[in-house]
């Protein structure tokens, strides 16, 4: 599944209890998931290539929040743009298995986040 740069990418929902939220999930709509451990389930992609989303007991700091997620090309220059067009930043850039990511609001008081696929190493 190709990113683009800056275009919503991928949506996280919360799920306070993510064995029951699967459980919906699956039984209402028939989505599969990836786990990643007993605190987050990725949402495969309906023609299983990538996923679209996942189940996070943590997305948007509170329980039924959603995290709408913009892919970069280069997260420290997001970083930047967002600061400079209005925007805070809520949380610095972080590691996480598949790159890294940061959140920040909109002028409009919405969360949002980035994230930059993690670097393939040359060997």
């Amino acid at each position: 599944m190709a990113h683009i740069h800056h275009a919503i990418d991928y949506v996280e929902l919360a799920a306070p209890d993510l064995l029951a939220s699967k459980a919906f999930y699956a039984g209402a709509f028939g989505w599969a998931f990836n786990d990643y451990g007993p605190d987050y389930a990725g949402i495969q992609a309906p023609d299983g290539d990538g996923e679209v989303g996942g189940l996070n007991p943590e997305a948007s700091g509170s329980p039924g929040g959603t995290l709408v997620l913009l892919y970069s090309d280069d997260l420290d220059s997001t970083v930047s743009a967002v600061v400079a067009a209005g925007g805070t930043v809520t949380r610095e850039p972080y590691d996480f298995p598949g790159g890294r990511r940061f959140f920040f609001t909109d002028p409009a008081g919405n969360e949002l986040g980035a994230w930059q696929a993690a670097q393939e190493s040359v060997d």
